[in-house]
């Protein structure tokens, strides 16, 4: 899904952008490019970046005109696909972002914002008091805002949400009969930076987040919007309170996840997939279909479909019991 809040600068020049990251590239340097993205949602005349081979499998199916990647990989893309090759292929994407996306840098306060009470949905949305409206903001019929909340720019909600007390969303897409309990945060900028001993570079964050019907996200909650690609919590999922939901991470349907559990960033659940509390998601994991994982556990690989895992490293749950007796 493209991003409808933050707003694109381009088309820009292929020689310009590259001028500005100090790049050269093999091909026509007169060429437009309209967008950065990810390698699974470019397009024609996009540009992505590839960095490791964990995802050559996406790679070779890109329909990007660019990417960045280094010599080691270039050989890996599609013949359609020009390759750009850089030392620090994750900074030079973050600098090519900020170039068409410089909104998406700082996530400062929102001046925009006005009281419920003098705005067009003081007739349409039952509120708490001190409720607060940024501008691009939809909300569908029968929905409730408790006090002290703050809807800023950027936030769509539809039919039949309930948002709690003390809850901040920016940058959101929030589809029916979603329920959002006390003191969450949703849709701030992600902790992507690239450390520097003087002054370490933040990555920015165009993605939004996509919060699909019948979930609920428990108290003091924080879901952090998609760098390049969206976060997305599926279907009838249900977050304990206090969870932690990275970067670009993407839950399926029907998915029960307990309090404290968290996520580091671009991970993907399967659908039906069961977490016990305190467990932690180390980032860019695919775990499968009807997945159980015990409470407490560290999850550092992959889990494929059917399995049912417990302990640090996360283990087969047989496996854990047999050794822990």
């Amino acid at each position: 899904m493209k991003n409808p809040f933050f707003k694109n600068t381009g088309p820009h020049g292929v020689d310009y952008l590259l001028k500005a990251i100090d790049l050269k590239v093999e091909g026509s340097p007169n060429d437009k490019i309209n967008d950065i993205k990810d390698l699974h949602s470019s397009q024609k005349g996009d540009i992505t970046f590839f960095h490791s081979k964990k995802y050559q499998d996406i790679a070779k199916q890109t329909k990007a005109s660019y990417c960045l990647t280094t010599e080691n990989l270039k050989h890996i893309l599609p013949i359609s696909c020009n390759p750009i090759i850089s030392n620090n292929v994750l900074l030079h994407t973050a600098n090519l972002t900020k170039i068409f996306y410089p909104e998406s840098v700082v996530d400062n306060f929102d001046d925009t914002v006005k009281n419920i009470a003098d705005t067009d949905f003081k007739s349409s949305v039952r509120f708490g008091k001190n409720v607060l409206i940024g501008a691009n903001v939809k909300i569908g019929k029968d929905c409730l805002i408790g006090h002290n909340s703050i809807i800023e720019k950027n936030v769509f909600i539809g039919n039949n949400c309930s948002i709690g007390s003390n809850v901040i969303i920016r940058n959101t897409l929030i589809k029916n009969n979603v329920h959002v309990l006390d003191n969450c945060v949703i849709g701030k900028k992600g902790f992507g930076f690239f450390p520097d001993n003087i002054s370490n570079f933040r990555y920015p964050q165009v993605g939004i987040v996509i919060i699909e019907d019948y979930a609920e996200i428990g108290c003091g909650s924080t879901i952090d919007r998609g760098s390049l690609s969206n976060t997305i919590i599926g279907k009838n999922t249900y977050l304990d309170n206090q969870v932690h939901i990275a970067h670009n991470v993407k839950i399926g349907e029907n998915c029960i996840i307990a309090g404290q559990v968290g996520f580091a960033g671009s991970s993907t659940l399967g659908n039906n997939v069961m977490i016990g509390g305190q467990a932690g998601i180390s980032g860019h994991l695919k775990i499968g279909n009807n997945v159980h994982i015990g409470g407490g556990s560290g999850v550092i690989k992959d889990i494929p479909d059917n399995t049912k895992v417990m302990g640090y490293p996360a283990k087969n749950l047989k496996k854990f019991l047999r050794e822990n007796k």
